[in-house]
């Protein structure tokens, strides 16, 4: 197989979208970026500008405003919020390319399989980071996961595989990447306590005692709620986190909150239009798993 003569599509230009299109772009990948609005009027102005250790750069991406039908990408990377998958793929239902990798939160997929059928292939992104004034602050902190819902190792996924090696990022193929959603939701949907009505609490509040012991507590509460269900919890950080004594929760949040990038992350710009995600994946989550019991 030869990479390069792969066409990949990133269904969406925000952060995780922009990220990938930039390392794939930057390994020569085949790579277009469907963007919309100002970001697409900006992209195209000034290209994809990042920030690279201090040092704003920019690099030219093929962009498109509308997925036609019959423009066939070998695989369609979908980095949108849990809130927004649906209708994100309803808009793409009737393009005829053969794979769809969805990046997001998710609980399960039996409403996308209706929409997009077998070339549904889940995954979870290992990047995160915020948009600043038009300028990418964005970086991968973990590997990207993905795989095939019965947990086979298809032509697909190792082809997918392939493209991330020459992109030179880390992944791993998933044989129950369900369960990984399930324990990841478990942990995502804690960030419910840094809301406010209006927006996000401020840095001092969000290491404060009375947040980070809400936090603690649903943690280890979702992770058992997770275990009971007979799913198992995954990856291992995952399930030892819920293993930790509340104190120990607490201060790591606490160190986590002392760095920049995380409190981008976790407080940003992103992370306030992440609210209607958060609250969806926390309901669902809590719904489903309470059914299971």
């Amino acid at each position: 197989m030869n990479i390069k003569q792969n066409r990949l599509l990133i269904f969406g230009a925000g952060v995780i979208g922009s990220v990938y299109a930039l390392r794939f772009a930057q390994s020569g990948l085949d790579v277009t970026l469907l963007a919309r609005g100002k970001r697409l009027d900006v992209l195209k102005r000034n290209g994809l500008r990042y920030n690279d250790n201090g040092t704003i750069k920019q690099i030219s991406i093929k962009t498109i405003e509308k997925l036609a039908n019959d423009d066939i990408y070998d695989f369609i990377f979908v980095p949108v919020r849990y809130d927004q998958a649906e209708s994100a793929l309803s808009a793409i239902k009737n393009n005829q390319s053969k794979t769809i990798i969805t990046l997001t939160n998710t609980i399960g997929y039996d409403p996308w399989l209706e929409i997009v059928g077998d070339r549904l292939l889940p995954g979870f992104p290992g990047a995160g980071g915020d948009i600043k004034e038009g300028v990418l602050y964005a970086q991968f902190g973990s590997k990207t996961f993905f795989g095939e819902i019965n947990g086979q190792t298809t032509e697909r996924v190792k082809g997918l595989a392939k493209i991330f090696e020459t992109a030179d990022l880390h992944y791993e193929i998933q044989n129950d990447i369900q369960a990984f959603h399930v324990s990841h939701a478990a942990l995502a949907a804690v960030n419910k306590h840094f809301y406010t009505n209006h927006g996000m609490v401020d840095i001092e509040t969000a290491r404060s005692e009375s947040i980070l012991s809400k936090v603690a507590a649903d943690i280890k509460k979702n992770i058992r709620l997770v275990e009971q269900a007979g799913i198992t919890v995954i990856p291992p950080e995952t399930k030892s986190m819920g293993e930790l004594p509340e104190k120990d929760i607490i201060s790591r949040y606490r160190q986590m909150l002392s760095n920049d990038f995380i409190i981008d992350v976790k407080l940003g710009n992103r992370a306030v239009s992440k609210k209607a995600e958060i609250l969806l994946l926390d309901e669902v989550f809590h719904k489903k798993l309470s059914v299971r019991r």
